[in-house]
């Protein structure tokens, strides 16, 4: 294994691996370190990819090879059991749709085979233990079966990097968990989701080819017990909470519970040492925003590379101006999902009231919804 080069990546999940691929044709030479080795990814989590994504993906070149993906036409946002109603709809954006779903195996995999077939330098089965910059390199520690040093002119800690603690994290326990699983309805979806906002905590249905796949945020010790209810008796309660509109549920497959905590990094970039994706920021899954991000930091940080030519990707005057650029997108972005569960998880009287009125008026201003939307698909460039 060469022990230098200008550019790793350490971290070859979907941010990773979009970065490695978005740096093919830079002129630097460049490695992703994964610590897993050829291991099939059977990961059925749905994502929620944004149009913006899509371009993403067109671009690098893996768009066509995802299947199957399932189009989000419209979005309905709203409240339990209150009024107020925002109906997003991909017509009146003029985009082809608002988003798409797709499982995360389905996309680990079609970008997997695009490195492979790109030829990238891939360097598996090495977990990245430590990083430290200084004023001319980067040096990377890993566990490759024994210890061994990477140098490099800039290190990329992306997909599950944050243990190596490269940057400040500030973090924020939601005392929430989300309960994840896919379920089918009496109700076809007709490529329609849900935000719901619940007092626990937002209540989303997304579509999917086999029916909806469901994030239901609560109390963490309250989305323990449901994961343990039974079937029908899980069923009745999640109609409860959902109301009648997409008509009686029916669970398909296990239920999982992830806690939930905002972490972000304060200032994303140190000494030879950018990070990206949920390594620079792990937000609340509200409006999934998350791995949206964490593809435009890919994106933007590939194409501020590629103008480099043979520069120093490191320097510090580069990562400065890197910093500046994603600064706008990366803070409105965090304090976007943040705001939306401070403002409506709770059961406050007044505040439902202020809530369902700016909801309302929302929904029938068009230059505001739309600005809603284009910021949704496309962060702050929107």
């Amino acid at each position: 294994m060469a022990d230098s080069c200008d550019i790793v990546i350490a971290g070859g999940g979907p941010v990773g691996a979009a970065l490695m691929l978005g740096l093919r044709n830079c002129g630097q030479r460049v490695a992703l370190v994964e610590a897993r080795v050829g291991t099939p990814v059977a990961d059925g989590r749905t994502l929620a990819l944004s149009h913006g994504s899509r371009l993403i993906l067109e671009r690098l070149g893996v768009w066509r090879s995802l299947a199957p993906v399932t189009p989000i036409m419209r979005i309905s946002v709203s409240q339990q059991r209150a009024f107020g109603r925002v109906e997003l709809d991909a017509g009146e954006a003029h985009v082809p749709a608002l988003g798409y779903t797709v499982s995360y195996g389905t996309l680990q995999r079609a970008l997997t085979a695009a490195l492979r077939s790109s030829g990238a330098t891939v360097i598996a089965g090495s977990a990245a233990l430590s990083v430290a910059g200084d004023e001319h390199n980067s040096t990377l520690r890993l566990d490759s079966g024994g210890e061994v040093e990477m140098r490099a002119r800039l290190a990329v800690i992306a997909d599950g990097g944050a243990h190596l603690k490269a940057a400040r994290i500030r973090a924020r326990d939601y005392r929430q968990a989300a309960l994840v699983c896919d379920v089918a309805t009496d109700e076809p979806h007709q490529n329609r989701a849900f935000e719901r906002f619940t007092p626990a905590g937002p209540l989303a249905l997304l579509p999917t080819e086999r029916g909806w796949s469901l994030v239901w945020t609560a109390a963490s010790a309250d989305a323990s017990g449901l994961a343990t209810l039974p079937e029908a008796e899980f069923c009745a309660r999640l109609r409860d909470a959902f109301g009648p509109a997409a008509g009686s549920f029916r669970l398909l497959g296990e239920r999982q519970v992830f806690p939930l905590v905002l972490k972000y990094a304060t200032r994303p970039v140190a000494p030879r040492t950018v990070l990206i994706g949920n390594a620079a920021q792990t937000l609340h899954p509200v409006a999934g925003q998350g791995l949206n991000l964490g593809l435009r930091d890919a994106w933007e940080l590939a194409r501020s590379i590629a103008a480099l030519g043979d520069g120093d990707p490191g320097a510090r005057a580069f990562l400065k101006i890197y910093f500046s650029q994603r600064r706008f997108d990366r803070t409105a972005t965090i304090l976007f999902t943040d705001s939306l569960i401070r403002l409506f998880s709770n059961d406050i009287p007044l505040l439902d009231t202020a809530r369902g009125v700016g909801l309302a008026v929302l929904g029938g201003f068009a230059p505001a919804k739309n600005f809603l939307v284009r910021r949704m698909l496309f962060g702050t460039r929107g």
